[in-house]
């Protein structure tokens, strides 16, 4: 009988980036011209503006900082931050730096094809943190990875905490690796 490998998948669904445009930025006149932006000050210091394509909110400080969350991919990503430059033109800011994106965290999800034991997991694997009267799923944290992963015993992840996608693919590695050793 041949073993059949696991089928494993694992997708990015949220990439979280700074920048910084190098300029100051007036929110206030943002906030008044521009109709997908939310800005409180009283509240909080930043502006929040929501771009449809590609689905996308970006946090604007009147520093010229900026984070944005929300894509799928880099090119995403690039593509949400050229379209806050367009906004800041319409209000007369010009932006003459191109932005040096730095990624904070990436969060991916997908299945290690596996059902999982999380009681046992919690037992013998290190780092775990599990309460299933408060939350179905097992937090693992991976320190060699720099990756804390959500484990459901239906198999499904999510992983957050990484730098690429490479990074993500490392991680999912050595997560199966470790679960293989737990289950034997």
């Amino acid at each position: 009988m041949v073993k059949k490998e696991t089928k494993r998948d694992i997708k990015v669904v949220n990439i979280v980036v700074s920048t910084s445009l190098k300029h100051d930025i007036p929110l206030e006149k943002m906030a008044a011209t521009l109709s997908n932006t939310e800005y409180n000050p009283e509240q909080f210091p930043g502006l929040v503006i929501r771009i449809k394509e590609p689905k996308t909110s970006a946090l604007i400080f009147s520093s010229g900082k900026v984070v944005c969350t929300g894509a799928r991919s880099m090119d995403k990503v690039e593509e949400s931050i050229k379209k806050i430059i367009k906004s800041l033109e319409k209000i007369n800011v010009k932006i003459t730096v191109k932005p040096e994106i730095k990624i904070q965290n990436i969060v991916a999800s997908g299945s290690v094809g596996m059902d999982l034991n999380l009681n046992t997991l919690a037992m013998k694997l290190e780092n775990t943190e599990y309460e299933p009267e408060q939350f179905p799923g097992l937090v693992y944290k991976l320190t060699a990875a720099k990756a804390t992963f959500l484990l459901f015993s239906n198999g499904k992840i999510v992983c957050t905490g990484t730098k690429s996608e490479k990074e993500v693919h490392a991680a999912l590695d050595k997560l199966v690796e470790n679960l293989k050793k737990a289950k034997a």
